[in-house]
């Protein structure tokens, strides 16, 4: 891909040849090698190069036309600006795109995160290595269906005909391990760990090996559940997840497209438990994947959504923010039409109750560590949820797995139910996140 400032040189002719006065781009490229092993033999290797760019032409009646390419090179250019012209004359009349305010406003200081990657050979024998030890570490665990371990340098750019150039690349690793177990008169039991690093050099494989097994021992013994409400603790993971199906609720787009649990007067009402704060940090440090400008290159930020409990903040593009009288977030996604979602959560304890709770001390919990289904399970327009979860019951920090449940619930009810946010926080690839606890939830047992 060329340099920002030759591409940008190269569309601003290209535009002035074609008549062309209002623009802009935004694109990406990522370059990924990941394997996949079987039982000690490579499985899979794959090497790709996606490069996806959208180009926005606006005429002089203001009307707009969209466009997308892989192309970058100047003929390419050349194409798509030309279509992205004629689609405008079709284009929509209310609530026409425009350039955010921000477009050209600076960004965060932050670093080109980029690594050298790895030999294929190297990727290969460090999963195999890690399956090795996964497997040799119970005699219970036969196989690691699942595994992955992959690298990738991520480019993104944003340009405008007002001047706006933006740029930045990335680097960083994963690896995932889920590993099954068999054992004669039971059923198999499933469990599995992911981690993320800079680069292969970094990545924390002994510490994904070991939690997965942990997490798949401690599946070995089960019992069924019966049905009744809970206490609840959510994972890290599992109350970003469901946190998450529901963005409606502070995502501004939804809330004009009428497709929301909240209002545009919904800002200053008390939505949650006051022991609960969330905001959402591109930047955040722990963020491997941190952006500094979104899709209509407006620089991202840390914003509140929740706060003690009171909804503070919607996400917006710079669509929805000029609607509601705002300002743009960062948080914009631009293709045939823009969108608007979530970057990187912090979820922390707004306040502290005047008691506390622990896994240790607690008794006849439910630890939901996993929620599954939640394309088919959340109906988001009602907030209304039923989830099959992995998770045990907890007495006096004794785990007992539970056999097959699922949860359900109103996320309005599970918002406000909320006795306890811990105070450790753990990082998981959606956001930074403690254990939360909630108050009388139900739970189906098979």
């Amino acid at each position: 891909m060329p340099s920002v400032a030759d591409l940008a040189s190269q569309t601003r002719e290209i535009a002035q040849k074609l008549g062309i006065q209002k623009y802009d781009i935004y694109g990406s490229s990522v370059d990924e090698t990941s394997v996949q092993v079987d039982r000690g033999e490579p499985k899979q290797v794959k090497a790709s190069n996606r490069s996806s760019v959208t180009v926005r032409v606006w005429n002089s009646h203001n009307t707009i036309g969209v466009t997308s390419t892989t192309d970058t090179d100047p003929k390419g250019l050349e194409l798509a600006l030309k279509t992205a012209f004629e689609a405008s004359e079709f284009g929509v009349t209310e609530n026409i795109p425009d350039f955010s305010p921000e477009a050209t406003a600076p960004l965060a200081a932050t670093e080109n995160a980029t690594a050298d990657p790895s030999p294929v050979s190297q990727l290969i024998e460090t999963l195999i290595s890690a399956e090795k030890e996964l497997l040799d570490s119970h005699p219970a665990i036969v196989s690691v269906p699942y595994n992955g371990l992959s690298q990738r340098d991520i480019e993104r750019f944003y340009i405008n005909s007002d001047g706006s150039e933006r740029h930045e690349a990335k680097s960083y690793a994963s690896i995932y391990l889920y590993s099954k177990t068999e054992q004669e008169g039971k059923k198999p039991r499933s469990a599995g760990a992911f981690k993320m690093s800079r680069s292969v050099a970094n990545l924390d494989v002994r510490g994904c090996v070991k939690e997965a097994e942990e997490k798949t021992i401690s599946h070995l013994n089960y019992k069924k559940i019966p049905t009744g409400k809970y206490r609840i603790v959510f994972s890290p993971e599992a109350f970003i997840s469901l946190l998450d199906a529901f963005s409606n609720l502070y995502n501004a787009q939804s809330i004009l497209d009428n497709r929301s649990l909240s209002t545009a007067d919904s800002l200053g009402v008390q939505i949650a438990s006051p022991f609960l704060s969330v905001f959402d940090d591109a930047l955040h440090a722990d963020n491997l994947g941190s952006i500094t400008f979104d899709g209509e290159g407006t620089p991202t930020r840390r914003v509140p959504i929740i706060e003690n409990g009171v909804l503070t903040g919607f996400l917006h593009s710079a669509g929805t923010a000029k609607r509601m009288n705002a300002q743009p977030t960062g948080h914009a996604d631009i293709g045939a039409k823009v969108s608007v979602s979530p970057n990187f959560y912090h979820i922390f304890a707004g306040s502290f109750p005047e008691e506390e709770y622990s896994l240790e001390t607690a008794e006849n919990v439910v630890f939901i560590d996993d929620l599954s289904a939640l394309h088919a399970g959340v109906n988001s327009l009602q907030g209304s949820f039923s989830l099959p979860f992995d998770g045990w019951i907890v007495n006096q920090g004794e785990k007992v797995s539970i056999d097959s449940a699922t949860v359900a619930g109103d996320i309005r009810e599970v918002l406000k139910s909320i006795i306890y946010v811990e105070k450790e926080a753990e990082v998981t690839p959606s956001g930074v996140c403690p254990r939360v606890w909630v108050e009388g939830l139900s739970i189906t047992g098979e």
